[in-house]
């Protein structure tokens, strides 16, 4: 999945190049560049598919030169995870209707992939055998208020799901990692096709009918036509709410894998290197003075000199600069708002 917009990296994400691809920990590599090549290693790359918005086909086809256009399915409009889901999984019946189906975002970081593939394997090996839709979760290390969370039925490395849980405050997360039954919700999916179109039947009926009504048409001349008109009718929902919170055969297995949503300038910060000081910057160019605790960004070949500043937010691009304090970047989306009401998307 690779067609957000990743407005909370702003102004780093922007529409026209959002956080997907882009490579802001300074790996050399892009989020869906490393995504694709930590799946390459399970899944051959004739089996992969790229659900995007359209304005992002080239880009997905210059970071992903493995792939052919077929395999990038193209949004009109963003409509959430579900009808995205349903677009890959409708796709894929014509295929093959009992293909193993992994669904994962395009922005995630994960430090042991040896790991993780072993997790990968374990549950699609899970779902041959059983009649499950199954998810990722992770054992918390801290009571994160950004993140979902799971419940599971036993402390078994697989288990029956209880309950999901979207993002609490801080008591009820602090006591959520007390309890020991609670997982991060990674939102990393892995079923048989057959079996999450049995759950969208049931569960969200009214995209089952409008994508089963155009199955004929996936892969041929009139798809772009006939996804145009199911976007613009189908309602806009997580599969977290259409399916996964009603169906009673959801399965969680746990993971410790280095994972993190990278979801935040915050999160960015956590897995930075830092210097003496606990400043993450992005140059060796950027000199501090009577400064700690602060994420600053810049672009290449640009120097900068910050004083006087604890915990921060910097990051400077070609056409915007924004300095806010670390405890306040949940105001972001509001800075974004207001700019766009003084000058459009211009700068958005």
């Amino acid at each position: 999945m690779a067609g957000g917009i990743g407005s909370r990296f702003w102004p780093k994400s922007r529409q026209a190049r959002p956080k997907q691809f882009l490579d802001i920990l300074g790996t050399g590599r892009s989020f869906i560049r490393q995504t694709y090549e930590r799946f390459a290693k399970i899944v051959p790359a004739e089996n992969f598919l790229v659900v995007t918005n359209r304005r992002y086909k080239e880009q997905v086809l210059e970071h992903l030169p493995e792939l052919g256009e077929h395999q990038i399915l193209c949004e009109p409009i963003g409509r959430n995870t579900a009808p995205c889901i349903a677009y890959a999984a409708y796709t894929l019946r014509k295929k093959n209707p009992h293909a193993t189906m992994i669904v994962s975002p395009s922005d995630h970081l994960i430090l042991d992939e040896t790991e993780f593939c072993r997790i990968m394997n374990e549950c699609c090996d899970f779902v041959a055998e059983n009649d499950a839709l199954m998810t990722v979760g992770i054992k918390p290390s801290r009571p994160e208020t950004g993140y979902g969370y799971i419940q599971r039925s036993t402390g078994d490395e697989v288990s029956k799901v209880k309950s999901f849980t979207e993002k609490p405050n801080l008591e009820l997360a602090q006591t959520f990692v007390q309890c020991g039954e609670f997982l991060w919700n990674s939102g990393i999916f892995i079923w048989k096709v057959d079996n999450i179109i049995a759950a969208f039947e049931r569960y969200l009926p009214d995209h089952h009918a409008l994508f089963s009504s155009i199955e004929d048409d996936l892969g041929g001349e009139r798809e772009t036509e006939a996804i145009e008109r199911v976007f613009s009718e189908c309602r806009a929902i997580s599969i977290d709410y259409g399916v996964m919170e009603k169906a009673d055969n959801v399965y969680v297995h746990s993971g410790d894998f280095g994972w993190s949503d990278v979801g935040t300038w915050g999160s960015i910060y956590q897995h930075s290197r830092k210097d003496r000081y606990a400043n993450a910057k992005s140059s060796d160019d950027i000199q501090t003075y009577d400064t700690r605790n602060c994420i600053i960004s810049l672009p290449e070949n640009k120097t900068a000199v910050v004083s006087g500043l604890k915990d921060y937010i910097v990051v400077d691009t070609d056409d915007v600069l924004m300095i806010c304090p670390r405890q306040e970047e949940q105001n972001i989306k509001r800075y974004i708002e207001d700019m766009r009401y003084k000058s459009g998307d211009l700068h958005i």
